[in-house]
């Protein structure tokens, strides 16, 4: 059985024309025996197979029946061998009885011809459609009345006694349709008050079908109306016990909210809904325009603006000023919320297109004529100046309720004359600007569509058959529109109106940037106009800035950076950022924070290429370049204290900001890392390519963050290949040098070590000393891991040597504290944890703190691996604190992965099992897989040592199939530990 009431059934209409039914007339009835009458007496419709026959032909809606299907109505897939004689036998009956006229033959089938008053079920698909029209109009009395007289021509089971598979899916079908009424009419019983009669007949309804959760919801909703809250929720845990056990699954989310409303004794549910009022004979004056059919989500904007103007009695004046992008669906509201709006507006409502996107604004003083004249004013008592006509027309609203919708507003000053002052009025008013200067207006911004509501409104235009096929497609195109209501009309028309295209095909013309807005314009409607209007309003400056920015690509732009980006002061360039923002070029983001829609984005670029020279565009992505390295620089000298990279760096003109501490400076780095890795993998010069490497280089922490990992990954490999196609062996070098520390973060050592290899090759080519350094650092990391000491040693002497010629100190120390790891391994404990209180000195005396913690971690680990547990535990609680204030996502699993292990070998396996698994969470999507086996392994051995080897086992089997995958040097190690449950 069915779970809820599932899809709603439509039941067929016949298409036969209407006639006057006659007293002679043949009647049939279908909604329970089936019946044929003339007039008032009953003909006899033969044995069960003959009304079989009958059956299916009226319910064929007067369309012939072949005598195949007729076949396949009866006796499905075996009939009998004499069939089609037994058809045509059945047939001659019942046309002695019927008449030539009424059951005919054609086309070798059969058909009945009758009147579409004639068939009970007619009717009721009539009353029904009556019903569903008096419903949507409000009136819910009349409603109730039609579904009770529908509800009332069932005569028991439909089609009763009828035998043949036809007969038994339509007889399903038309029993589902009848519960679907009733549960309707129960829910209009509830809507005008009738909870308690309804009680008794649900609670029937709902022991005849236990699992049908729409009634259970009417149920529990007629309940709580009665009083009887703790029945009601009594409802529910049956309901979901019930479910649990026959279906194994829980109530459905409606169901689940309905019980949380009862729980908090929700008002509104106590209450019915109540009656409209019965729409208003029109009046004058009544100016709205057309709503759209199609209007597509905005409930939270319908509500809030529906909910201001439906307060605009009583008040001295109600004003709500909706502000937002051009396309983005300003009027569409406007016209929809003034449409629902009308019953609180007996006396008319008002309409202009103040045209205040355009070149010329409406004048007022037109305006106020053109509203006293639809307000029964004479010509010849219309006033001459703006004044007089205001007041007249405020005087002429006095004691009327009336709704002004002002369309398209240029500004506060041209709509002020033509508000109302009197209570009981309201006005609605659109603009692009935002109406900050309006007193006491509501104000509302409206952002594009969520994506759900793009793809309704889409699949609404061109229709669910099509876009049902192609959901991705259709997901890719309202995306490409960026969700913006006019780009998703223009785009859906269009296909609409091309049915040789499928949803694919315009979502590839969609998908090349550069003729998207070319391509978003069907009939007079073109999203690139619309922002040409907006455009075409800002001044020079505002101009200019409005197309510089449009060239960055990062998702958004912080002050400080646009002000660089335009070689302006940050007071200038913010006075210019929040005029774009009043007039809804621009969004603000956050406090400072400033970002484009996708397609205003493309326009704004557009207009660079078209308004501004080429080096102009060249010198403010230049300008934010530099910005961004300067800025990052001093972050990372904050960080590493002593470090050379300041004196190897590229030089830039625009200086960066400046940081009172580390953590303003962290916070700045992990708010700009998706805007600054947008920069470097814009960077296509190749006299901006060292720039864009160097920023990389400053920014190494984004990489072990886990949050910004894969951009900065994607990042590297574009200023890699840039460097390589521009033959600059330096910038790639250095390229190559954060791509391995990519690859080290993401655990593939393989890659990292290759792109180590080559980076060491073209540092001892060009002399830079900055990967001369830290490639060998880096393929000792590798060597370690890959269980290659010897190597890894050698790596590690030859990077601290290099360190020591740079002067590079901190270098030096992390050269150290690797080795301390690599000596750990051969078993040489005590010069391991020499050589990390070594690093960690040099970390202490330069101030650094993450470093000294990475510095902490090494010897933690030696410290364990000699058995001094506490120190080790003290070593790593001191680095893990560290790390997570530092926002190092990677280095904080691992450091809680490392005191995992110190409990283990202390004889603390369940402490041990806890911070394995929390070592798991922290590491998800970061680290890869090498590093999880490691933990996986570890969790293992606690877990066995707890009394859970089954948990322990699945642990080691996923921890032997990353290292089998990896080819890693721990297979052996987990095999052992496999040993009793491998097979041999």
């Amino acid at each position: 059985m069915d779970r809820a009431s599932g899809p709603r059934v439509r039941v067929p209409e016949q298409r036969a024309p209407e006639k006057p039914v006659t007293a002679d007339a043949l009647r049939f009835t279908v909604l329970g025996p089936v019946r044929a009458w003339r007039g008032s007496q009953l003909l006899s419709s033969g044995s069960p197979q003959q009304r079989a026959l009958l059956t299916a032909l009226l319910l064929r809606e007067g369309r012939t029946a072949t005598a195949g299907e007729l076949i396949d109505a009866f006796w499905g897939e075996d009939p009998p061998s004499q069939a089609l004689a037994t058809i045509r036998t059945y047939a001659s009956r019942l046309r002695k009885i019927l008449g030539q006229d009424t059951l005919v033959s054609e086309s070798g089938g059969y058909a009945i011809r009758i009147d579409r008053g004639a068939l009970d079920l007619t009717l009721a698909q009539d009353l029904a459609a009556e019903a569903e029209k008096a419903r949507a109009a409000g009136d819910r009395c009349q409603a109730r009345t039609l579904i009770n007289k529908v509800l009332g021509l069932w005569d028991g089971e439909a089609l009763a006694s009828v035998p043949g598979p036809y007969a038994d899916n339509q007889r399903t079908r038309l029993e589902e349709w009848r519960l679907q009424l009733t549960e309707t009419r129960l829910d209009l019983d509830l809507e005008v008050g009738c909870h308690a009669e309804a009680v008794s007949e649900l609670t029937a309804l709902t022991a005849a079908h236990p699992l049908r959760e729409r009634l259970r919801e009417l149920l529990m909703v007629a309940l709580y109306r009665s009083g009887r809250q703790a029945e009601a929720l009594a409802v529910y845990a049956d309901t979901r016990r019930l479910l649990a056990e026959e279906l194994g699954v829980d109530p459905r989310p409606e169901l689940a909210q309905l019980q949380q409303r009862i729980l908090r004794a929700d008002e509104e549910l106590a209450r019915p809904a109540d009656e409209p009022a019965p729409a208003p004979a029109p009046l004058r004056p009544a100016q709205l325009p057309a709503t759209v059919p199609d209007f597509t989500g905005r409930s939270a904007f319908v509500a809030e603006l529906g909910s201001r103007l439906a307060t605009a009695e009583g008040s001295v004046m109600a004003v709500s000023a909706v502000a937002g992008i051009g396309g983005v669906g300003k009027t569409t509201l406007a016209v929809h919320v003034a449409h629902q709006a009308r019953r609180h507006f007996p006396d008319g409502q008002l309409y202009v297109d103040l045209q205040g996107a355009g070149a010329r604004a409406a004048e007022p003083e037109t305006v106020l004529g053109s509203f006293l004249r639809a307000l029964g004013t004479a010509d010849s008592a219309i006033p001459d100046t703006l004044d007089e006509r205001a007041a007249l027309y405020r005087s002429t609203l006095d004691g009327r309720r009336i709704l002004i919708l002002l369309d398209n507003a240029h500004d506060a000053a041209q709509i002020r004359p033509l508000l109302p002052g009197t209570p009981g009025c309201a006005a609605l008013v659109t603009s692009r600007v935002r109406m900050v200067d309006l007193a006491g207006a509501h104000l509302v911004d409206l952002d594009v569509m969520s994506p759900e509501e793009a793809l309704q409104l889409f699949t609404r235009i061109v229709g669910e058959e099509r876009v049902g096929s192609e959901r991705e497609a259709a997901l890719d195109v309202v995306a490409a529109c960026g969700f913006l209501p006019l780009a998703i009309r223009i785009a859906a028309s269009r296909l609409a109106a091309r049915r040789t295209w499928t949803v694919s095909v315009l979502a590839a013309k969609l998908a090349d940037e550069r003729r998207r807005l070319d391509e978003l314009q069907a009939g007079d409607l073109a999203v690139k106009a619309t922002f040409e209007l907006g455009y075409g309003q800002l001044e020079p400056a505002q101009a200019r800035a409005f197309r510089l920015l449009g060239l960055a690509d990062g998702p958004d732009i912080s002050l400080a950076a646009a002000a660089a980006l335009l070689n302006l002061d940050p007071h200038a360039a913010e006075d210019l950022l929040e005029a774009l923002v009043d007039t809804s070029l621009v969004e603000s983001a956050a406090p400072g924070r400033y970002r484009y829609h996708d397609l205003v984005r493309l326009y704004a670029r557009a207009c660079a290429e078209r308004d501004e020279r080429a080096v102009e565009r060249e010198l403010a992505l230049s300008r934010l370049l530099d910005f961004y390295l300067a800025t990052a620089a001093g972050v990372y000298a904050l960080e590493r204290p002593g470090d050379r990279l300041a004196d190897h760096r590229e030089p830039t003109q625009y200086s960066g900001l400046a940081f009172a501490d580390r953590h303003s400076a962290q916070d700045w780095l992990y708010t700009e890392a998706n805007s600054l890795l947008a920069c470097v993998r814009q960077t296509s010069g190749a006299g901006a390519v060292r720039r864009a490497v160097d920023l990389l280089w400053a920014t190494k922490d984004l990489a072990e963050s886990g949050a910004n990992s894969k951009q900065y990954e994607a990042a590297a490999i574009t200023m890699r290949d840039l460097a390589r196609s521009s033959d600059d062996a330096r910038a790639e070098g250095r390229a190559l040098i954060t791509l391995t520390n990519a690859r080290l973060v993401a655990g593939r050592f393989d890659q990292a070590e290759r792109d180590a290899q080559r980076a060491m090759r073209l540092a001892r080519a060009v002399d830079d000393p900055l990967p001369s350094c830290w490639a060998p650092n880096d393929l000792g990391i590798i060597a370690l891991y890959q269980n290659r000491h010897a190597e890894g040693e050698a790596y590690l002497e030859q990077a601290i040597a290099n360190f020591r010629a740079d002067g590079n100190r901190p270098g030096e120390a992390s050269a150290l504290c690797n080795l301390s790891r690599i000596h750990l391994a051969m078993g040489n404990t005590t010069s391991a944890v020499a050589l990390a209180q070594h690093g960690i000195d040099i970390y202490d005396e330069l101030g650094h703190a993450l470093r000294g913690a990475n510095g902490r971690y090494a010897l933690g680990l030696a410290l364990t691996q000699s058995g001094r547990f506490a120190d080790a535990t003290e070593q790593l609680h001191d680095a893990l604190a560290v790390f997570r204030d530092s926002r190092q996502r990677l280095w904080e699993g691992m450091a809680t992965f490392r005191l995992a292990e110190v409990d283990l070998a202390a004889g603390l396996p369940a402490q041990a099992a806890t911070k394995s698994e929390q070592a798991l969470a922290i590491l998800r999507g970061i680290g890869g897989e090498w590093r999880r086996g490691n933990v996986l392994t570890v969790l293992g051995r606690a877990l066995s040592e707890i009394g859970q080897p089954g948990r322990a086992q699945v642990c080691w089997r996923e921890a032997l199939d990353i290292y089998e995958t990896l080819g890693s040097a721990e297979i052996e190690t987990v095999r052992k530990l496999l040993v009793p449950t491998l097979p041999a």
